[in-house]
């Protein structure tokens, strides 16, 4: 029987994402045949029992792939506490989003079960585009926008080279490729601006074109195969 690394095992189990579970293995919340799991473990699917908070956790075999636009004040989180985004949706398969967007802003967000491309979107070696919608109180000069293209201190650390296309005076499209918390807010406070309206458009290859906000629906083939191409993907 061939062994596989447990955070391999636990992110295709479509719980959550890799990250995830390499946290609840450093809290001691998930156990392989009743002991507490190591991180550089390895199990042997379908025979090792392997649970989280005492509950089995099977591999998952039907893989789905979706695209949501998330309205305002919806959490994007695992826990369903009744304002989450798994609250909002009705999937037959247990699915995770990828990535988060605060509860104030709104757009495009990824859900899925398979570990395998939340890992590739997320880890920051990866630099994978995601773009925004910005729209700010007042005017913002060229200057600012400039700025932002090159670089901000965000968190003690200088934020990546970004794109950024004025829309008009008091809008602009950025495009960034890190997954920092609240990363667009804080470019923008940098340049003495204040966020209004704050819009995801877009990851990598897939995007939310006239999706409503609340509503989702499955990747395309032909979106799934662009993304997997990208991200050099198997099916």
């Amino acid at each position: 029987m061939e062994k596989v690394r447990i955070q391999k095992y636990l992110s295709q189990a479509g719980i959550c994402s890799r990250r995830k579970w390499e946290e609840y293995i450093e809290r001691w919340l998930v156990e392989v045949n009743g002991k507490v799991a190591k991180i550089w473990e390895s199990i042997i699917p379908n025979i090792d029992k392997v649970e989280l908070k005492k509950q089995a956790v099977h591999e998952q075999k039907n893989l789905v792939y979706y695209k949501m636009n998330k309205p305002r004040w919806i959490e994007t989180t695992c826990a369903q506490n009744g304002h989450s985004i798994l609250d909002i949706i009705d999937i037959e398969e247990r699915v995770f989003p990828i990535g988060r967007l605060d509860m104030e802003t709104t757009g495009l967000i990824l859900l899925t079960n398979d570990g395998r491309l939340a890992n590739y979107l997320m880890h920051p070696r990866y630099e994978h585009e995601k773009e925004y919608f910005v729209e700010v109180f007042g005017p913002i000069d060229d200057v600012a926008l400039d700025t932002m293209s090159k670089w901000v201190d965000v968190l003690w650390k200088l934020t990546k080279k970004a794109k950024v296309q004025r829309v008009a005076s008091w809008k602009f499209k950025i495009t960034i490729t890190e997954w920092r918390n609240r990363q667009i807010r804080r470019m923008v406070e940098k340049v003495w601006h204040q966020v209004k309206k704050l819009k995801r458009i877009r990851i990598e290859s897939v995007v939310l074109w006239n999706l409503e906000e609340w509503e989702y629906k499955r990747l395309s083939v032909k979106e799934k195969q662009q993304l997997f191409d990208i991200l050099n993907l198997s099916n």
